[in-house]
């Protein structure tokens, strides 16, 4: 695990190819925020490292969905690094391209000591340094680690922390009320049936569609895994076996071919991770599966809509109601990393100021260490970024009863993470939804995609089971 990093070409190519492809969990190019905030932000809390720590620290990360965020990190890396005698410098590229320059670089073994993602990088666990010291360290400090963020940060077989999540989204369902009132649900669907008998009244009576993808991008892996769990299926079970052929899945895959006969168009084939919020912004649609950004930035571009939209929790099936995180933070420290130490102690630095992060994030980011931010539950029901009404994000409060990872019932394991990345998932549900095959052979095609996945990364030690 700790020799140099030895990627095939075949595997490389597998996941540069799907980075152009992979966007943020429903990026709508949050290029404004709300109104400036009444509450003033958390001051930062800074220790002293464990050791003298000296040299350059570089870091690649996302271009923040909310601006703020990113003004805020810059300044508060670097004021960080003056304070312990470190350089800091850092790259912020768009969320599409992190997985193929992290590619490029483990396989160039030279660029950046500390990268960060918003979804799981299991794939990437023989590439990287064990994080375990670290998140064992925070826990010291604040208490136990979200168990979500823990499965999608641990890889369970080999016990390594491929990487570090101190932080997380959720992916609430957002509605316009005005719509759903006409529907007979002003408080929005509660269940799947719910979105279908509403969604088709409102696409026949007001022409508005509903935003549930089925291309090649993040958000439609996360609505096509929730639905999944609704019913019970599920791509691997708790032992890390591939279980994905049931009548449970075939039975989720026929009701999203309903769904999209009866409340979408053709479009959703072909969307990329901001359609879905380009359209509720615009008022184009009843009901998408997202985080809080897109009503972020309606807030400030029409907010009119922006006080129009509402969340609601993880839809209810026949057998459950879960949502997959909408952004799982993984900072990964790849074998190459010149100043490992310093990457370590600004994980743990960035923990211990999870509050702030949250703040200028406008409540995007949600801690992992939920003691580190005492605050959250009275911002959530008193929103400083001006909800119109205040409380509208009190139903985030309890988000992570509703919320898994994307491995679910088992871990986000290197397989898990081939399988998000090359989109079998919404490709299932979009073969079926447009008439290629029946429910019965979408199902078996994704079966055949994902087990020689699970074999070839169960040979290699890092997927569980026999």
């Amino acid at each position: 695990m700790n020799e140099p990093t030895r990627i095939s070409r075949r595997d490389l190519l597998v996941l540069t190819a799907v980075a152009g492809a992979a966007a943020a969990c429903g990026d709508g190019g949050d290029d404004a925020g709300p109104p400036e905030a009444t509450v003033p932000a958390p001051s930062p809390t800074v220790r002293d490292p464990a050791s003298a720590l000296s040299g350059g620290l570089s870091i690649l990360l996302w271009s923040h969905f909310v601006p703020s965020h990113d003004v805020w990190f810059d300044q508060f890396a670097k004021d960080w690094g003056r304070q312990v005698g470190v350089e800091v410098s850092i790259d912020h590229i768009n969320n599409t391209e992190i997985v193929a320059r992290t590619a490029a670089e483990i396989q160039a073994r030279q660029g950046h000591d500390l990268i960060q993602y918003i979804a799981p990088l299991s794939q990437f666990e023989p590439s990287v340094v064990d994080l375990k010291d670290v998140a064992q360290e925070a826990q010291k400090r604040h208490g136990d680690q979200l168990p979500l963020c823990v499965k999608s940060s641990q890889n369970s077989t080999t016990d390594k922390h491929y990487a570090f999540a101190p932080a997380w989204a959720p992916d609430p369902g957002d509605y316009r009320k005005s719509l759903w009132e006409g529907a007979g649900l002003p408080n929005g669907p509660a269940s799947w049936d719910d979105l279908l008998r509403g969604g088709a009244e409102i696409k026949k009576g007001k022409r508005i569609q509903m935003g549930l993808g089925m291309s090649q991008e993040i958000d439609s892996n996360m609505v096509g895994r929730a639905l999944l769990w609704s019913y019970g299926g599920s791509i691997q079970d708790e032992n890390e076996q591939v279980v994905i052929n049931s009548p449970e899945t075939v039975a989720a895959v026929e009701f999203m071919q309903r769904l999209f006969k009866e409340t979408m168009t053709n479009e959703v084939f072909s969307w990329n991770p901001a359609s879905n919020n380009q359209g509720l912004i615009a008022g184009q649609m009843s009901f998408i599966v997202n985080s809080i950004s897109a009503w972020r930035t309606a807030q400030e571009a029409n907010p009119e809509v922006a006080d129009d939209i509402y969340f609601v929790p993880a839809l209810k099936g026949p057998k459950a109601a879960l949502a997959a995180q909408h952004v799982m933070y993984n900072w990964i420290v790849p074998n190459h990393a010149k100043n490992v130490d310093a990457a370590k102690e600004f994980l743990l630095h960035y923990t211990d100021n999870l509050a702030p992060a949250a703040y200028h994030s406008k409540l995007y980011d949600l801690p992992a260490f939920p003691k580190v931010v005492p605050q959250l539950n009275s911002w959530l029901d008193n929103d400083p970024f001006g909800a119109r009404p205040a409380n509208k994000l009190a139903v985030l409060k309890n988000a992570i009863e509703w919320s898994t990872n994307v491995g679910h019932p088992g871990p986000a394991n290197t397989a898990i993470g081939e399988v998000f990345a090359t989109f079998i998932i919404p490709n299932m549900y979009a073969k079926a939804a447009r008439g290629e095959l029946t429910a019965e052979q979408a199902v078996a095609d994704a079966e055949r995609q994902i087990k020689p996945i699970f074999d070839k990364w169960r040979s290699r030690g890092l997927v569980g089971g026999a």
